[in-house]
């Protein structure tokens, strides 16, 4: 403690022999250099341990995603259907646990892990985790994390065919999207060999553009593909009975038709989006799938930049509700959050701030702008998930075409001094092209598919509910009971006509006014 400079190092000299000095000398040297390379490098052990638990812990959120969808979708609907909006949530994480383990993640990721037949187009290989060989015990945590946005993909086509489809039609729609028509999409955009993905193994595979198609955690690739579904399943399925009329119904009934469609329960639909906001931080920022390697630094501007779109979105559509419809409506607030929140999920990572602003302002707008659209074309999609996920999905994947940052694309992508990026910063029309590209392949595969399944179950009788169950509320002709038991169960439901004026019986028969209990 007494000795400063030489002087210690020569007591140090006098007490121990100059063998023992040497190789305390050596093993100063030796802890110095261990310290430099934590410092610099990283333990590698460390480094997968904290990889898997921040992909372990990301996916545990976005699986928790799946309570606010259900929670979101149950107080859109009418309370007679609350059930059985819950009933097929549910169903929805099921099924996609044992399709993807089967099927889903051979098709998107087959090949990736294991050596398999994958090619540009599908994976091969893997499936069950088992046909290909010993899955590693490092690949589970992606398939953890895979599969939770497999569930909410399949989820979000619940929303857009509520209260009239069977459970059986359903479940084939669940399972044929989390088996086949989303994993060829991932397959596409994520995977190792897709002809679009920008982490395609270049010097194996083909793929398109400089960069392939930047999605960094499912504007397309989750969104767009579920909204394409909802949208496809919507129009095939047809609106909820009496849920449009004539053209020439007076303004007394089209009001009422309005209000008796209204969500019934406000407080279920601002916690479910609120739930989806903080389940999107786990979706955006864990598609960095690591920590380490500054992976930490990209993952906390994704939830800055997530932030601000889901603001941004919220706040325009509610401004836009009072300047056309004259009030502060919180479900179009609600819906412009996910519409924000949908189209920051492609270039949250390569933007800057200020963009993700713009960018969840114009997703906004894109919302809104659609779901009046769907109301003139008379499309019933229940929650407007086409409008959220699929328009605002497009939107989303158009706006990393014109908003990428060439220093984002380094850093997010590990591109070298690229010349191709964002238009509106100088990077050419190229990424731009791109992703056009791969919006019109998701639309087309999705949509077809979707048509397919979707017009083979209403073909065969197996899609709509029968009229008189769909009146009684699918709760009762489905599972036996409502959700709400607040008295001693009623036989039948009692008449309602909030109205002074009666409707004919025409009026009720051609669908006009039904005034069955809601």
């Amino acid at each position: 403690i007494f000795f400063r400079g030489h002087s210690a190092n020569s007591w140090l000299q006098m007490t121990v022999s100059a063998a023992n000095f040497a190789e305390m000398t050596a093993k100063v040297a030796s802890l110095k250099q261990e310290i430099e390379n934590l410092k610099t490098g990283g333990n590698p052990v460390t480094n997968a341990d904290l990889d898997t638990l921040w992909l372990m812990l990301c996916a545990i959120v976005v699986f928790f995603m799946q309570t606010g969808f259900t929670m979101l979708e149950c107080g859109s609907c009418r309370s007679k259907n609350v059930v059985n909006i819950v009933f097929k949530n549910s169903m929805d994480a099921c099924c996609a646990a044992l399709t993807w383990w089967a099927v889903g993640w051979a098709l998107a990721y087959g090949g990736d892990t294991v050596a398999g037949g994958r090619n540009v187009f599908i994976g091969g290989g893997e499936f069950f985790l088992a046909s290909s060989g010993h899955f590693p015990n490092t690949a589970f945590a992606g398939w953890f994390f895979q599969w939770a946005f497999a569930a909410t993909t399949a989820t979000i086509i619940s929303g857009a065919i509520a209260e009239r489809c069977t459970v059986k039609g359903y479940i084939i729609v669940s399972i044929v999207m989390t088996a086949l028509i989303y994993p060829v999409v991932v397959h596409w955009v994520w995977s190792g060999a897709g002809w679009l993905s920008a982490f395609c193994d270049t010097t194996s595979f083909g793929r398109v553009g400089t960069h392939g198609m930047i999605d960094f955690a499912g504007s397309g690739v989750v969104h767009l593909t579920g909204g394409v579904g909802a949208f496809v399943g919507a129009l095939i399925i047809g609106p909820r009975r009496g849920r449009f009329g004539p053209s020439e119904e007076s303004a007394e009934e089209k009001q009422f038709r309005e209000n008796r469609y209204r969500p019934h329960n406000q407080v279920l639909i601002c916690t479910g989006t609120l739930i989806l906001w903080l389940g999107w931080y786990g979706f955006n920022a864990g598609s960095t799938l690591m920590l380490s390697a500054n992976a930490s630094l990209i993952a906390a501007k994704v939830c800055v930049t997530t932030t601000l779109a889901a603001g941004a979105g919220g706040i325009t559509t509610v401004l836009m509700s009072r300047m056309f419809m004259g009030h502060f409506d919180v479900n179009y607030m609600m819906n412009g959050i996910l519409g924000g929140l949908v189209s920051v999920t492609a270039p949250c990572s390569v933007v800057e701030p200020w963009a993700a602003a713009v960018i969840g302002v114009i997703g906004g707008v894109v919302f809104y702008g659609f779901s009046r659209l769907l109301l003139k074309l008379k499309i019933d999609d229940v929650l407007c998930a086409s409008g959220v996920h699929g328009a605002c999905g497009i939107w989303g994947v158009i706006a990393v075409g014109l908003f990428a940052t060439k220093e984002n694309l380094v850093s997010a992508y590990g591109a070298t001094d690229p010349t191709v990026y964002g238009l509106f910063y100088g990077g050419g029309g190229e990424q731009l092209g791109v992703q056009l590209l791969g919006i019109v392949a998701i639309l087309v595969w999705v949509g077809a598919l979707s048509a397919l399944v979707f017009g083979v179950l209403k073909v065969t009788g197996q899609l709509r509910v029968k009229a008189e169950e769909e009146d009684i509320g699918l709760d009762r002709s489905e599972h036996g009971g409502g959700a709400f038991q607040l008295g001693s169960p009623r036989a039948t439901p009692p008449p309602m006509n909030p109205l002074k004026v009666s409707p004919t019986a025409a009026a009720a028969e051609e669908g006009r006014i039904d005034v069955q209990d809601v």
